[in-house]
């Protein structure tokens, strides 16, 4: 069954390519910056139902947190780099950067919990990371993408962009924490609207960001065959990080449920935190940003797919 998010995602890239000039807009009032502070809202919204006692309590299991973030922050960007080295050519350049990108991104908040839960993995422990890969996220994905543009001779300010990554993701993540004891309650009895919150924002972002990049004639070149190669190469990521990450779970000796946690929390991106950092880390730069959002936008409705099959047939077995 497809996601009906994912549905959304391409029907707003459809009505920005029908009219781009309605989100190319810039000004206090603009789309461009009523996402902006709906990004803001978003993590202030995810720090409200944290909570500073989730992350103390889940402190104790150092080496299975230790394992999904060395997924993540490690393991994922340095498969990617390794095909950009092989594969990566002057013609698609965009479309490299934006898949390096996806390596480089935070682990998904919701869709890693929701689904460690299905497949009945270690609950706790999804929740805690997820949190602290938000935080982490704010310093590794750009040293990351500082190495990769850095090397291109791009414009990328790296300590500029951890001030601006901060201001949008960690500062009101943690103003979030420090509210729980007196919202934390009604905010995770009202998560079903707050989740259609955060999705609204990520598809005004891609909303916006495709009207620039269709407005300014960014996606020439860009047919249906490097599409279809672009989201299999996505499957073959997402496959390949897994594969590791079976082999780490296996070396650790990690029981059912923490091996499940690792897997799908190490695997899985974030295209919240992608959308809203890339407002910030390619600001000032040549690229477009609807092209480098392409990757992570199919990588999301690829690892949505998948990971919704493997958590299936990971619940059955345990329920039989």
């Amino acid at each position: 069954m497809i996601d009906g998010f994912v549905l959304c995602l391409f029907a707003s890239i459809f009505v920005a390519w029908l009219a781009p000039w309605i989100g190319e807009g810039q000004g206090p009032f603009s789309l461009h910056q009523i996402a902006e502070y709906g990004i803001q809202g978003i993590f202030l919204s995810y720090g409200i139902t944290l909570g500073f006692g989730k992350i103390i309590r889940g402190l104790v299991n150092w080496r299975l947190h230790l394992a999904i973030h060395l997924g993540t922050f490690v393991i994922f960007p340095l498969v990617v780099l390794c095909a950009y080295g092989l594969l990566a050519s002057e013609s698609a350049q965009m479309l490299w950067i934006g898949i390096v990108y996806v390596g480089t991104l935070p682990s998904t908040v919701s869709s890693s919990v929701t689904m460690v839960s299905l497949a009945r993995g270690n609950v706790p422990a999804a929740i805690f990371n997820a949190g602290i890969s938000s935080l982490l996220g704010v310093v590794f994905t750009p040293l990351w993408m500082s190495l990769l543009l850095m090397s291109g001779d791009y414009e990328f300010d790296f300590l500029t962009s951890i001030r601006g990554v901060a201001l949008i993701v960690a500062l009101p993540l943690v103003l979030g924490m420090m509210l729980n004891p007196w919202l934390g309650e009604w905010f995770i009895r009202n998560r079903k609207f707050l989740r259609h919150f955060d999705q609204t924002v990520v598809l005004l972002i891609v909303y916006t960001s495709f009207c620039e990049s269709f407005g300014g004639n960014a996606f020439v070149g860009i047919g249906s065959l490097t599409l279809l190669l672009l989201g299999s190469g996505m499957l073959v990521l997402f496959f390949v990080v897994y594969g590791i990450l079976r082999i780490v779970c296996r070396f650790c000796r990690f029981n059912r449920e923490d091996s499940i946690t690792v897997l799908f929390c190490g695997s899985k991106k974030s295209l919240m935190h992608g959308t809203a950092m890339a407002t910030i880390l390619f600001t000032g730069t040549d690229m477009s940003l609807g092209v480098v959002l392409l990757p992570i936008m199919l990588y999301h409705a690829l690892q949505l797919l998948v990971v919704s099959v493997i958590a299936n047939r990971y619940g059955s077995r345990q329920a039989a």
